[in-house]
């Protein structure tokens, strides 16, 4: 399998990622799981950092800062193979962008989210095979745990565009 170095952009968004918690009590999620490409599985790791909410105009929702690092190892299998893309190299992606909740603090529905980010990566496979990407998230975030069905994509703005899709299990590092 061929690894691939994250890139410069990958770098500074990361360095992004690890500071904007700083100024403020962040909740930072340690989170990995399958990626599934079809029917082949490998394994994922993220690093996401979710900011203060803030209520999303006078509706029943709240925004908050969502900003992620992540790791798609690559598969060890023959194929596919379009135009010119393989499932075997390594993905880095960074990304932010916004996770949306209810915000009713007694609603059985606040513990569960939508996250929605534009991310950059490092990288090229045919699931992944450009260099922008869109991650979105639907997940149940308790007090020191995640659950999260992740997808990530270019949308079909490149060929080919298979995408990974995630389960991922979470696990708090700060409150």
């Amino acid at each position: 399998m061929r690894r691939a170095v994250p890139s410069r952009s990958i770098l500074m968004l990361a360095g992004l990622v690890a500071c904007a918690p700083l100024g403020a009590a962040p909740l930072l999620n340690l989170e990995a799981g399958p990626s599934f490409m079809g029917h082949h599985a490998t394994a994922a790791v993220f690093l996401e950092s979710v900011l203060a909410e803030h209520p999303l105009g006078s509706s029943d929702f709240t925004w908050a800062p969502d900003f992620s690092i992540g790791w798609i190892d690559g598969r060890n299998i023959r194929g596919p193979v379009e135009r010119g893309y393989t499932p075997e190299e390594t993905v880095w992606l960074a990304a932010a962008g916004v996770r949306l909740r209810v915000r009713d603090p007694a609603s059985r529905w606040r513990s569960w989210f939508l996250s929605f980010q534009p991310a950059a990566t490092a990288g090229r496979t045919v699931a992944l095979s450009s260099g922008y990407q869109f991650v979105s998230t639907f997940g149940w975030q308790g007090e020191r745990c995640s659950v999260q069905l992740r997808h990530v994509s270019n949308a079909g703005l490149h060929e080919p565009n298979r995408g990974e899709t995630m389960l991922l299990f979470g696990v708090a590092l700060a409150p």
